[in-house]
């Protein structure tokens, strides 16, 4: 059976209520997100871990070519998606570090804090909206 790609929005959490008189990215913000990252990775994790059990189990031999074919394509959708979440865990293992290492929130281009909703929304941020909007833009004219 196929299963869906997680989400950062299937990862449950309560969001950061920000105080006046806090710095950006202080203790508890970083405490914050070490979390909800931890979550999204074991969540990533498990389901790579079911594609794998999946897997062993072996492919049932369906006397109907239509079956097998779409039994192929399902396994072949299902390892594409696993390799993304690798490839994310791979992110979200170098944002942790980020985090320890006290780099983490601004922008990787222009320096300004990136947000605690834009993160929560997508904790892997490196890149403030602005700086995200036009690598976007470049990208899509060097197509």
């Amino acid at each position: 059976m196929l299963q869906n790609a997680h989400q950062i929005s299937d990862i449950s959490f309560v969001p950061y209520t920000v105080c006046d008189s806090e710095d950006y990215m202080n203790e508890q913000q970083r405490a914050h997100f070490t979390q909800i990252l931890l979550k999204w990775r074991q969540a990533l994790l498990q389901d790579i871990s079911n594609t794998v059990g999946h897997l062993q189990q072996g492919p049932m031999n369906h006397a109907d070519p239509l079956d097998r074919a779409t039994q192929q394509e399902e396994m072949t959708l299902e390892l594409r998606t696993r390799d993304r979440e690798s490839k994310l865990i791979r992110k979200i293992n170098q944002t942790l570090e980020r985090i320890r290492e006290d780099d983490y929130g601004f922008c990787d281009t222009c320096g300004i804090e990136i947000g605690i909703r834009r993160l929560e929304a997508r904790p892997t941020a490196n890149l403030c909206v602005d700086c995200k909007s036009i690598a976007e833009i470049k990208e899509r004219t060097q197509r």
